[in-house]
């Protein structure tokens, strides 16, 4: 880019191209524009009073020109390149991108260079998505850190407490039982970690297998009944469906096994939780209703993000370790489907699994649907 760009500048000099035109006609100051229109980054060359001789699209994009001026940053960093001879490189970020709405670049970073006889070059990028990938990473480390701390210092102190109280044997054993829940708890926020990485480098689900609906929801409703008979909460299941889908069993099950111990844990004891299947518009659709707290709109977005917590009192005395509706979004993403959330506090939450059914998973007609209707659901947990 710098030789072509010196070329055109010796060619706009002296009046001359630099080149004789090629076979085809194209001479250096033609290359000069193709290259830099063909170019990703944003390009701007500046004379030698500081003035935008060509600049390409992206270069008006990034926001690094506006008409013949440069922006001011490039333009003090131009005037230096031009007074030492050395590159200098300069943040051109947006200064309004904080005001901006939509996706406009908001970290753009530039390196200006010396062409010679008082010309320079700016060479800028959009490193937008790499600044929020940073950005995500030390969140991210954060959060873990801090996730992980709270047991480990947890079962710090209760350890020195079983020291303290060796020769009271109803004290060491009250202490041991913290012990092993804090244990039970790092254990499960580990292995969730573990999941969730390995969701969140996967973009499809390589080998599809074909999945009875029913049998997924049979097996998470196995795995929530001690908590849902603990709690007094009654589960409520629709009759067999049949529905057919694409996908990893396991995968489908801890999503669904997550969804129920979240109505679980934040329903009042006592109260019911439903489970329903259905098949809309070539998907399987399997909703979880909970009569519990609900959750207030400004959260609604917030919910399946890492570590986010509404009530973080509430979450770790339940022994939630804030990743569990993180692994819902990734494994419906992965089977290319979606969860959604419907919510009003003081009514309840409906989260529902939206995944790809199986081309054979025919729709069920009218007289299928009022049989559903009719029959009588199982329940699972508290007392019907």
């Amino acid at each position: 880019m710098v030789g072509l760009v010196g070329g055109f500048l010796i060619g706009r000099r002296t009046g001359t191209p630099a080149t004789p035109p090629s076979p085809s006609g194209a001479t250096v100051a033609d290359l000069v524009q193709r290259v830099m229109l063909s170019s990703h980054n944003g390009v701007v060359l500046l004379d030698r009073m500081g003035d935008v001789v060509l600049a390409n699209p992206p270069a008006v994009e990034l926001g690094l020109v506006q008409g013949s001026c440069p922006d001011v940053r490039a333009a003090k960093a131009a005037e230096q390149v031009r007074n030492t001879g050395e590159v200098v490189h300069v943040d051109l970020s947006p200064l309004d991108h904080g005001a901006r709405s939509g996706r406009g670049p908001t970290a753009v970073l530039g390196e200006v260079r010396p062409l010679g006889d008082g010309y320079t070059v700016i060479d800028a990028s959009d490193e937008s998505d790499a600044v929020r990938l940073e950005a995500t990473r030390r969140d991210f480390v954060a959060n873990v850190s801090h996730e992980l701390k709270t047991p480990v210092g947890a079962m710090a102190l209760l350890a020195e407490a079983v020291l303290d109280a060796a020769d009271d044997p109803h004290e060491v054993h009250r202490f041991g039982t913290k012990i092993l829940s804090e244990a039970n708890r790092l254990g499960t926020l580990v292995t969730e970690l573990i999941a969730l990485s390995r969701l969140q480098g996967a973009e499809r689900l390589p080998e599809l297998a074909t999945v009875e609906v029913d049998k997924v929801v049979g097996e998470a409703l196995n795995r929530c009944r001690l908590a849902a008979e603990s709690a007094n909460i009654r589960i409520t299941l629709d009759p067999p469906s049949g529905l057919l889908l694409n996908g990893d069993a396991t995968l489908l099950v801890t999503a669904l096994s997550n969804l129920l111990d979240n109505a679980v844990c934040y329903s009042r004891p006592g109260s019911p939780v439903s489970v329903s299947r259905r098949l809309v518009d070539g998907f399987v659709e399997v909703a979880v209703t909970d009569r519990g707290l609900g959750i207030a709109a400004e959260h609604q977005e917030r919910v399946f993000e890492r570590f986010f917590r509404i009530d973080q009192a509430r979450s770790r005395s339940t022994g939630g370790t804030g990743l569990g509706l993180a692994i819902v979004k990734h494994v419906a993403a992965n089977h290319g489907g979606a969860v959604t959330l419907w919510s009003k506090p003081g009514t309840g939450s409906t989260f529902t699994l939206r995944i790809p059914a199986h081309p054979k998973a025919a729709a069920p007609d009218a007289s299928q649907d009022a049989v559903r209707a009719l029959s009588t659901p199982e329940y699972v947990g508290g007392s019907p």
